[in-house]
């Protein structure tokens, strides 16, 4: 069975971005070390442009061959004209308002993206799922996922969208591993106890 993986970005206080969902507060802490770390170690889930400008587009997938995002994480990089913003990956998203794909590379998982989920997680293969985000499709998504790799900045916002918008229920982690950068930023991988 392929492990589902919510690989988030969030402040201090569990925010992925304010209440409309931007996230640039976070972008000064992308910085030179960091860099080296998802290119090391995460490097599919570094969006196809950035993968091109910084010479890294040739690298194998390590961890996920697959990804899935919700409407509101695709918009950000469609409004910029990337309508395949993971190129090298299979592309889900997951919208009911979206009817059709922008893309020939890019499925629109319009009913049951939790079905979507777990028959793409009961295919053969060694590689993961990437579950990019937001925080309607992480709630809705919740049961399912089987590790959470949270990148936490240095700040926080007090209020905005959570990680994940769902209703209260208990699920608990183990706690894998934690990377310290020096700008600050906390990496932590956390799998689910089942």
């Amino acid at each position: 069975m392929r492990k589902l993986t919510y690989f988030v970005a969030c402040s201090i206080d569990g925010f992925i971005g304010d209440e409309s969902g931007d996230a640039s507060f976070m972008y000064p802490f992308v910085d030179e070390e960091f860099i080296a770390f998802l290119t090391a170690e995460y490097p599919e889930t570094m969006a196809a442009h950035g993968r091109r400008a910084l010479g890294v587009h040739d690298l194998p997938p390590r961890r996920f061959d697959t990804v899935i995002q919700g409407r509101g994480s695709y918009d950000v990089g469609l409004k910029e004209g990337f309508t395949s913003p993971y190129d090298h990956l299979r592309q889900y998203v997951a919208s009911r308002t979206l009817t059709e794909s922008p893309d020939p590379h890019v499925e629109i998982v319009a009913a049951d993206p939790l079905g979507k989920v777990r028959e793409l997680k009961a295919e053969e293969g060694e590689l993961g799922i990437y579950l990019c985000g937001g925080a309607q499709l992480a709630g809705q998504l919740r049961d399912e996922i089987d590790e959470l790799v949270i990148k936490t900045y240095p700040v926080a916002l007090g209020t905005g969208m959570p990680m994940f918008a769902a209703g209260f229920s208990v699920a608990e982690f183990a706690l894998d591993e934690v990377r310290v950068f020096k700008n600050g930023v906390v990496v932590r991988a956390y799998s689910r106890k089942r």
